[in-house]
């Protein structure tokens, strides 16, 4: 069991998130009723800034390059006569997602995923100032998680280097702190032929559809060669404008996943092979475009089983080895930076429908959906202050991380 929170301490935490728990669940059905996709959160963005602000965060908007990105921060050092680091303390950080699906809207949960964010940012404030304990902590709002990983752009633009840890949870149809994440990479392929009439002239013809259905077919029967922790996927974008005309422009969007990032290259030179042949066959130009990895993510131990001991405290039953929770989160790139968990947490009672259906999009607005949410956000705030005032935990958490990914010099221990 979780020893280092007072109970005094544990109360704290629990009044705050109580305390603001309706003005969350009603940030969360705004953002869940008015759903925005990848980079265009901007109705997200205003009402959590705005309302970060009203509770003594500073904030910073449109951080980092990306104009719905945030960045909001509290501090709290101690007035002793001590040396600077242990009046400054330790920065712990936590990440909202508020960007939703095409189509379906937030059947992905990111509403709650934007006030689970909120509430333990809050709820760490709210102890730190209480208690007189140093330390910072730190809210990114990161958008686009569902297409264009904009914490891998935030990161480049030198988000996470100066926080000690970072976490978040994920709505889900199951409660476990061992799902499996996928790295990935997207493809995106298009093919130049030779528009000619169908029937009046093929010959004269370059079939750019041709090139998109040769390399469909070699990578389906590729998916028969590759390791069973790898993944091959996608579509036919474009096959041409009429039946009658010789397509002169085709494209595929393609993405491959392994359960580790090393394995990405040597299975995307393969996929890349079965582009290239494709358009040698049919007298094609082509363009592939591969987007940046997105990582597997390195659950941090330490932080993950303190999170799980303070879940089952309060009478969560986890699931070990879910094989079938399985995608891929740009937050696998912050936990190559810094120590991270990303758990799941069941927001339904029995058969939870799973994400990315209708079903789950409706069920993120419930007041069920929410008072979970509510559970995994003080537990969160709880394992982020355990980091603030437990050394050994610190050390604990630090050695895993650098064990993991080896010492960064960049990053300073505040043992």
């Amino acid at each position: 069991m979780a020893q280092s929170i007072s109970p005094k301490f544990e109360n704290i935490v629990e009044k705050a998130i109580d305390a603001i728990s309706d003005e969350l669940h009603e940030i969360s059905l705004k953002i869940h009723d008015n759903p925005e996709l990848s980079l265009d959160e901007n109705f997200a963005h205003k009402i959590l800034t705005d309302y970060l602000e009203t509770k003594g965060f500073i904030v910073k908007r449109h951080a980092y390059g990306l104009k719905t990105a945030f960045r909001a921060e509290f501090e709290n050092t101690t007035d002793q006569n001590i040396d600077d680091e242990v009046k400054k303390g330790r920065t712990i950080s936590f990440n909202s997602e508020y960007d939703a699906l095409p189509g379906i809207g937030h059947a992905c949960g990111h509403n709650l995923i934007a006030i689970s964010g909120v509430g333990a940012a809050y709820g760490v404030k709210c102890a730190i100032e209480t208690l007189k304990i140093p330390g910072k902590v730190v809210l990114f709002g990161t958008p686009a998680e569902e297409k264009y990983s904009g914490k891998a752009v935030m990161i480049s633009a030198g988000a996470y280097k100066d926080v000690d840890i970072c976490m978040m949870v994920h709505p889900a149809w199951a409660d476990t702190v061992e799902p499996v994440y996928l790295a990935i990479r997207r493809a995106e392929v298009e093919y130049f032929g030779k528009a000619s009439h169908a029937a009046a002239s093929p010959w004269e013809g370059i079939n750019a559809l041709d090139a998109a259905v040769q390399a469909y077919n070699a990578l389906s029967m590729l998916r028969q060669q590759i390791q069973p922790f790898n993944r091959i996927h996608g579509i036919i974008t474009n096959g041409g404008k009429a039946a009658n005309i010789i397509p002169d422009y085709a494209s595929l969007s393609f993405y491959i996943r392994s359960t580790k990032k090393e394995n990405l290259a040597p299975l995307q030179e393969k996929v890349n092979s079965c582009f290239v042949a494709a358009a040698e066959a049919t007298g094609c130009k082509y363009k592939i475009n591969w987007t940046s990895e997105i990582l597997d993510v390195l659950q941090n131990h330490h932080l993950r089983n303190r999170f799980e001991e303070y879940m089952s405290e309060r009478g969560v039953k986890y699931i070990p080895n879910v094989v079938d929770l399985t995608g891929s989160t740009d937050m696998g790139n912050v936990s190559y930076v810094v120590p991270a968990i990303h758990a799941l947490y069941n927001i339904g009672k029995e058969n939870t429908p799973k994400f990315h259906t209708i079903e789950f999009e409706k069920l993120a607005k419930s007041s069920t959906a929410h008072a979970r949410t509510m559970q995994a956000t003080k537990c969160l705030a709880l394992t982020a202050l355990d980091v603030l005032t437990d050394d050994q935990l610190f050390r604990e958490v630090r050695k895993d991380f650098e064990d993991c990914v080896g010492k960064d010099d960049n990053v300073k221990s505040k043992i």
